[in-house]
């Protein structure tokens, strides 16, 4: 099991390595604009979740949307640090 930190060093690490077949690399290269869509799509389905669906396919949107975040952080140079000072 991953934590969000565990999630973010090996997201780090596939984008810094540039690892072929990484969807997070794609994903970055694509831009803000395609990953700001996918975030809106992840938290749309989230909330969907959360009315009509069970607590595991909850959780599992809920992850979905947690990598889109990250992979917007990456792509903006921010990092866990930046985020955690507002909690």
């Amino acid at each position: 099991m991953k934590s969000f930190d565990d999630l973010w060093a090996e997201l780090s690490q596939r984008l810094a390595s540039r690892q072929e077949g990484s969807g997070t690399v794609a994903a970055v290269d694509a831009g803000i604009h395609e990953i700001g869509k996918k975030i809106l799509e992840e938290a749309g389905e989230v909330w969907l979740a959360g009315e009509y669906e069970s607590d595991e396919a909850l959780a599992k949107e809920i992850s979905q949307l947690i990598y889109r975040i990250q992979t917007l952080m990456l792509a903006r140079g921010l990092n866990p640090t930046d985020i955690y000072r507002y909690l």
